[in-house]
């Protein structure tokens, strides 16, 4: 599994720019929604898109390889299991 290590270098930045850093900047500076920065904060093998890397990335100034690192699945843990959460959505009113 991916992980992608949102909290150490947000932790990092906040470190080298000696103030506090809060999701909702992140999410105004990135555009990305708060849904999707608590999910990758808080949900370990989120499932995003490469445009969702690609503006962490810069934001964070690294590359893709600073941003994620692959880990062995825990034990008991399904290929693809975590797709359901990370996708699931209200049901669409007909």
């Amino acid at each position: 599994m991916l992980r992608i290590l949102f909290n150490q270098l947000l932790d990092e930045k906040a470190f080298r720019e000696r103030r506090r850093i809060t999701l909702g900047e992140v999410c105004e500076v990135t555009g990305l929604s708060r849904p999707t920065i608590s999910r990758i904060s808080n949900v370990p093998g989120y499932v995003t898109s490469t445009d969702v890397v690609e503006k962490l990335c810069r934001y964070f100034g690294c590359t893709p390889c600073e941003l994620m690192v692959l880990v062995d699945d825990p034990p008991g843990r399904r290929v693809g299991a975590n797709k359901a959460v990370a996708h699931s959505r209200r049901p669409r009113k007909k």
